[in-house]
């Protein structure tokens, strides 16, 4: 395929893949945990680390990483705080991110057009050193997933249990926000910071709609993600379009795809019910009527 011949291409669907690995199975579990909006508000804090970097003349990439690791744990500290009012710590860190980032920006004029690639998604965006920190993070993330798989689920579900069980709830709470910002700040540059919660959200609500046990679940999500990912690259380079836009817009249209083939199967199957009820009335009375 021609979409093959350019390195930036190649490096972008490799990124792509490692991304889309990783960041469904992570939607799932934020999903379940009712913490969705955690991967925007960390995106928020990671293009403030980007800011950041830009001003103090660093590498932006890596500045955003760690300062979404940072949010992720300042999250998890202030979610133990507010544990009546879960909401409070992401509008707070979210907001702070935000406001930093828009401040750092003003100190340097030159940087709108960078951060129009950080905002959006760029698929020249993708350098070999981010290719390899989207690969650490993704072994990183599977090797947590499958080593630590029970654990994390009891967590999920219900951290009260986990703990009497148990479970170091405290560490792996941690240890999950860490993985979810690393994820986050790592796939700034395919779909862009105010895109990034599509790609970790859309896969796991197609996944936990249509899916009848938390394993296919999770497979079904990293199904959806790489086709949306790999789809949505192709028709970014042939069409000229932003990237994190386009891979946004197809998985939304996987969901409602999703969503519209339940409800016609489940209306089918209704249908059939009472098509299968009636004719056993009808039998029944066929019956009672020869019998008298």
């Amino acid at each position: 395929m021609a979409v093959f011949e350019y390195e930036f291409m190649q490096r972008a669907f490799w990124a792509g893949g490692l991304i889309g690995l990783i960041a469904p199975i992570l939607g799932v579990y934020l999903m379940l945990r009712r913490q969705v909006l955690m991967a925007d508000t960390l995106s928020h804090v990671s293009l403030a680390g980007v800011a950041l970097g830009s001003v103090m003349n660093l590498n932006p990439v890596l500045c955003g990483f760690a300062v979404a690791m940072i949010g992720a744990l300042l999250v998890e500290q202030l979610r133990r705080s507010y544990r009546t009012y879960s909401e409070v710590p992401v509008a707070i860190i979210m907001t702070s991110g935000l406001a930093l980032a828009v401040v750092l920006m003003s100190l340097k004029t030159n940087l709108s057009k960078t951060f129009s690639s950080y905002l959006f998604g760029s698929i020249v965006a993708v350098s070999n050193t981010q290719l390899w920190m989207m690969a650490a993070v993704c072994l990183i993330g599977l090797v947590f997933f499958i080593c630590l798989r029970r654990p994390l689920y009891n967590l999920t579900f219900d951290e009260e249990t986990a703990s009497i069980g148990g479970v170091q709830v405290k560490g792996l709470s941690f240890a999950f926000s860490i993985l979810t910002g690393m994820t986050v700040a790592s796939a700034m540059p395919i779909v862009g910071v105010l895109l990034v919660s599509a790609l970790i959200v859309l896969p796991a609500a197609l996944a936990l709609r249509i899916s009848r046990s938390f394993a296919t679940a999770i497979i079904i999500a990293v199904i959806a993600g790489l086709a949306g990912i790999f789809s949505g690259l192709t028709a970014s380079y042939q069409w000229n379009t932003p990237p994190g836009g386009t891979i946004a817009l197809i998985l939304l249209f996987f969901l409602l795809t999703g969503i519209s083939a339940q409800k016609l199967i489940s209306l089918y199957n209704r249908k059939r019910h009472r098509s299968v009820q009636q004719q056993q009335t009808a039998t029944l009375y066929i019956h009672s009527k020869g019998n008298t």
